[in-house]
């Protein structure tokens, strides 16, 4: 094989490549944001807990369904990016009282 064609066939599996990223690494990330979110739930601090990690397992699959079902790997980056945005806000919020500091 010549070296054009084992660079096309790099090219061709990028994308691939970064979806399988984007699911394992992207999901996890959002599963995590999606535990911690939870406590800020107005419920018993154990049952928030319990909740969140129930609630993880349902987001790291969606998504991971997620990545694998849209057209492209930069939308499959975009969707996870903008599901984490208010997670993030959540998350924020708990490790703000976490640390003592009340908004």
């Amino acid at each position: 094989m010549t070296t054009s064609a084992l660079l096309h066939r790099a090219r061709g599996a990028t994308p691939l490549v970064s979806r399988i990223v984007a699911a394992v690494f992207g999901g996890y990330a959002l599963a995590a944001l999606t535990s911690v979110a939870c406590v800020a739930l107005p419920i018993a601090r154990p049952q928030a807990v319990l909740t969140g990690m129930l609630a993880s397992f349902v987001v790291y699959t969606a998504a991971v369904i997620w990545v694998f079902a849209v057209r492209s790997a930069r939308r499959a980056w975009a969707g996870l990016a903008v599901a984490a945005l208010p997670l993030l806000a959540a998350a924020c919020w708990v490790w703000g009282f976490a640390a003592g500091v009340a908004p």
